[in-house]
């Protein structure tokens, strides 16, 4: 049996026992989130939500907060003396999917 959820602003497939990286979420370290924005259950019976599945959810726990690695953006400006160099890393959330409720 598998889902897609919607979170973060983007949409993914997920089975039970799973781990997903997905944006950052509120919580600490084994916390339980409930995902309600589930867009298709499938499985020997599929149901497809007209956007969202009725009465589906996702359950999943936090296995740990973290930022990915760093992202450096470069401009350069070629006679004019100018550059500049700015970092960033992204913060995410590791889950492990628990529960399908369809």
């Amino acid at each position: 049996m598998y889902a897609i959820i919607k979170t973060g602003g983007k949409q993914l497939r997920v089975e039970e026992g799973q781990e997903i990286y997905v944006e950052k979420l509120e919580g600490e370290a084994g916390d339980t989130v409930t995902f309600d924005e589930v867009l298709f259950v499938g499985g020997e019976d599929a149901k497809v939500g007209a956007p969202l599945v009725d009465g589906a959810t996702v359950e999943a726990t936090i296995e740990k907060q973290g930022r990915q690695r760093k992202v450096v953006t470069y401009r350069y400006l070629r006679r004019k003396d100018s550059h500049r160099k700015q970092g960033h890393r992204q913060p995410y959330t590791k889950l492990t999917v628990n529960k399908i409720n369809s």
